[in-house]
């Protein structure tokens, strides 16, 4: 299994709606060998989001019994209260998850845009919490933005004391999505984004 070592894992993300309107939204990640291997006496890897415990104790996710460590996998489901749609979406991307998922959730339901449209909008995040990966990082005032965004709103979050970061175009996030409408209508949509994702239908 060396060869392995030089492979970066990664997780993924699939929305999938059927004819009769079942949704599965899944963020499978972390049963990697190269990250996780077998531990001596043990036989078996641990997952590796148990590298989120903590084994100081008094934390809240200090290792215990009946303790969930703390995980950044997130895949995402919504609906209309009155049946008129229902959503699923995710993305691959560590502590980025829910910062681009709110992101894209909050376009669709107060920016009126479409699924696709949600997507392809410029995206940003924060490496100002800590992170949940060893060594557990902190960039205190960090934004990741993607050069799309205009100009002047870039340089005013620089003059409010944001640490900007300018991504290359078409970097930032890894999101797709699928819906049905009332009337049974199936779309879906997938980033352009390092051309990893696709949406398809049949």
């Amino acid at each position: 299994m060396a060869h392995l070592t030089e492979r970066r894992g990664d997780t993924v993300h699939i929305d999938v709606i059927d004819q009769w309107g079942n949704m599965v939204s899944a963020t499978p990640s972390g049963g990697w060998l190269q990250s996780s291997p077998v531990v001596p006496g043990l036989g078996m890897p641990l997952n590796s989001r148990a590298q989120m415990f903590w084994l100081d104790e008094g934390l809240p996710t200090s290792l215990a019994p009946g303790r969930r460590p703390r995980t950044t996998l997130s895949p995402s489901m919504a609906a209309r209260t009155d049946g008129s749609l229902d959503l699923t979406f995710g993305t691959p991307g560590g502590d980025q998850q829910d910062q681009w998922q709110l992101i894209y959730f909050l376009r669709l339901v107060h920016g009126d845009l479409n699924l696709q449209e949600g997507i392809d909008a410029p995206l940003f995040h924060t490496g100002h919490l800590q992170s949940s990966f060893y060594p557990r990082g902190v960039r205190p005032g960090h934004l990741m933005v993607e050069p799309a965004f205009d100009e002047a709103v870039i340089a005013d979050l620089r003059r409010r004391g944001h640490d900007i970061e300018l991504a290359e175009p078409w970097t930032v996030g890894r999101l797709t999505a699928a819906s049905r409408d009332r009337d049974g209508l199936l779309k879906a949509a997938a980033t352009p984004r390092l051309m990893q994702a696709y949406a398809a239908g049949r």
